[in-house]
């Protein structure tokens, strides 16, 4: 759950005859992740191809092209390998070629229509001069220029009398044409440019603009026509073969895999060698299949060689670690779409994937945190998976989005808000919000949460921007301080498992000791009016010891030195105090989108109320177009600015504090079955 799958290296070789077996063996399995040979041993090379691969290849540009055109999906499951098989061998090649010839026609005729579009519009700007085009064009002795200005009217003024009885000149409109012997072309361009004109290229062709332009708009219609009749072809061959397609696309990947796959292995003149990496759990089935087709065939787990001493050089010689893999609950693997937003992690660290499925959301809803923008964004969330949720991507993106709704709608459950209204004394609502009241309004009374945290709004509803504000902004610290602890604890565990208890310690229990004793400082500063700013005790004790830690850690373990130690030591520390602080955007971000909402119910609802009990229904409408645009807008910024925070503060804040993001990604051969089941060939 927190760790990825156990990976074991494969290390095989054999005849090259047997080289095309092993790869399709391999693709069945679905678990081998080979590795690209990259070394340099003479008479030892990278494998070639199967000559069937650019065949394949070629094909496979060809699907790729229709389906990023007609965009296929795949809503009723995945198809047969050996249906897939059957289309291929029969007529569906001869399909694919009709439909990208459509396609074809259809890119040609949107393309000729950009062009005669292009020429229309010029033809539309002269065809007031009614001059044909071939006196403009064909005529060698004399030199045309056409331009456009707004300052048409002067062209009289501007040529000059002198200049004006040596040239042909018309005006109409914004065009100014005007024909002359080569001799006065400079001079006629320096006439243009003091009028501002913009040079109009004259379009090809004989006869009079007009006639041209009614030509042109015709041979758009037919084209526009050809548009919409391939149109209708594509959508009615997506329907009825846009699903095989799309496996098409898949079977036609996995070949592509296994007739390329010879370029991931060392090859001599008879002989290959591959080395790869399955699941520890699988590899006693790839063994019993793979020991069939090699004379040599070996699977160990991988054991990472830990350094333990501080003058181990552990940061600079990394080994060859095996491909990521996740190893989530079914419950939280959407999640691991977050995680890989910044890389998979290292392998043998701890995977961050199934926290962040709880945390995530539970962040974003205590910024948000209405119940009304929560039901709107479930909604969402269904339309969302109803579009695109055969797709895996829209599965995930749906069921994250679902997740935070139900977050959000809790929390503003919690706070008794709703589209911006406080609704705790609404009629319809007094039955939960009374209760709930009356039931936690002493509960943590002369408790410590009181005393020593501060808590003094220790009962439900929890009004943010109201009374609970201070303790608002004190929740968000203390979730701060909680959060960053347990990233550190994880980066413990995660330097204890790679280099040993003490460089663990050094290098992460003294951020855990700065912030344990730091965070209880500050607070008995906060709660106890006897207690001094410097006053020893031991919380403060605690912080200079781990600022010392620190230092060490730096100095030695981080080859900083002692002098790099000592200066950048303290600096980080303040770094850790800026680290916490930034949890306060919960509170912040929280409150400005309540302000929002409630500014727009003042100026919109319940200004409207007002318009429609004083007769003013014209203002009522006006109000209530207000209050929607303010409300569309609260939902628009709630749906973005909240996820970026939340995802700060996971990904800069906390997993800053453990997380290597360098894994890489598991990708076996012949890839993960999506449209097509049952490759057994």
């Amino acid at each position: 759950m927190f760790s990825t799958v156990q990976m074991s290296r494969l290390t095989m070789a054999g005849p090259n005859s047997n080289l095309d077996e092993v790869l399709r063996l391999c693709a069945n399995l679905g678990n081998v992740h080979i590795k690209p040979y990259s070394g340099d041993m003479e008479g030892i090379t990278v494998g070639v191809p199967h000559p069937d691969a650019d065949e394949i290849s070629a094909m496979l540009s060809k699907v790729r092209a229709a389906i990023s055109t007609l965009k296929c999906s795949n809503k009723e499951g995945p198809v047969g390998a050996n249906e897939v098989a059957k289309a291929l061998e029969s007529s569906f090649g001869e399909k694919i070629d009709s439909i990208t010839e459509t396609i074809a026609k259809k890119s040609d005729a949107t393309a000729e229509i950009s062009k005669l579009q292009e020429r229309v519009e010029i033809l539309n700007k002269i065809a007031p001069l009614n001059i044909p085009l071939e006196l403009m064009t064909e005529i060698s002795a004399i030199d045309v220029y056409l331009g456009e200005t707004s300052k048409a009217g002067k062209a009289n003024q501007v040529f000059g009398s002198d200049l004006r009885n040596r040239i042909e000149m018309h005006v109409s409109s914004n065009i100014v044409a005007v024909a002359c012997q080569g001799k006065d072309s400079a001079e006629v361009q320096m006439a243009m440019q003091e009028l501002g004109a913009k040079s109009i290229q004259i379009p090809s062709g004989k006869g009079k603009p007009a006639e041209l332009l009614k030509e042109a708009n015709k041979m758009i219609a037919d084209y526009e026509s050809t548009v919409q009749s391939c149109e209708s072809k594509m959508a009615n061959w997506n329907r009825t073969n846009g699903r095989m397609l799309l496996a098409v696309q898949e079977h036609l990947e996995r070949e592509s895999d296994i007739l390329t796959g010879h370029t991931l292995c060392a090859t001599s003149a008879h002989a290959f060698a591959m080395e790869a990496w399955v699941p520890t759990s699988e590899a006693d089935a790839a063994r019993s299949i793979l020991s069939k087709v090699s004379s040599h065939l070996t699977i160990e787990e991988f054991v990472e060689d830990h350094g333990h001493g501080h003058g181990d050089d552990h940061h600079h010689h990394e080994p060859d670690y095996p491909p990521v893999e996740y190893d989530t609950i079914a419950a939280t693997r959407h999640a691991s779409l977050l995680t890989s937003l910044v890389g998979r992690p290292k392998y043998g660290s701890f995977d961050p994937t199934s926290m962040l499925a709880f945390t995530f959301p539970i962040f974003y809803g205590l910024i948000l945190g209405d119940a009304g923008y929560g039901l709107v964004i479930m909604l969402l969330a269904l339309l969302l998976k109803s579009k695109i949720g055969h797709d895996p991507a829209g599965k995930v993106a749906s069921r994250i989005l679902m997740n935070m709704g139900i977050a959000t709608f809790i929390v503003g459950v919690l706070t008794a808000e709703a589209f911006g209204f406080v609704i705790e004394k609404w009629d319809a609502f007094v039955w939960l919000y009374e209760p709930m009241y009356s039931s936690t309004k002493y509960i943590l009374a002369d408790t410590v949460f009181v005393e020593w945290f501060g808590l003094s709004h220790t009962y439900l509803p929890f009004h943010r921007a109201g009374g609970a504000l201070t303790d608002y902004i004190l929740l968000s610290i203390y979730l701060g301080c909680a959060h960053l602890l347990i990233g550190f604890i994880i980066g413990f565990y995660n330097v204890f498992r790679a280099h040993g208890p003490v460089a663990a310690f050094f290098e992460k229990g003294s951020w855990i000791l700065i912030l344990v004793g730091g965070s209880a400082h500050v607070l008995r500063f906060i709660t106890d009016a006897d207690y001094g700013t410097f006053e020893g005790s031991i919380w403060s004790g605690m912080v200079i010891f781990g600022v010392i830690c620190l230092i060490y850690g730096l100095a030695v373990y981080e080859k900083f030195g002692w002098l790099g130690g000592a200066i950048m030591g303290p600096i980080e520390t303040f770094g850790l105090l800026a680290n916490t602080l930034s949890y306060l955007r919960i509170m912040a971000v929280g409150v400005a989108g309540v302000k929002i909402a409630e500014i727009g119910n003042e100026m919109g609802f319940h200004s409207m109320a007002d318009a429609i009990s004083s007769g003013e229904y014209l203002s009522a409408i006006l109000f209530f177009v207000i209050w929607i645009g303010v409300q569309v807008f609260a939902l628009a910024l709630g749906l973005l600015s909240p996820s970026i925070h939340a995802i700060r503060l996971h990904f800069v804040e906390w997993m800053g504090k453990f997380y290597d993001g360098s894994g890489e990604e598991f990708s076996p051969i012949g890839g993960r079955p999506l449209h097509v089941e049952g490759h057994t060939s």
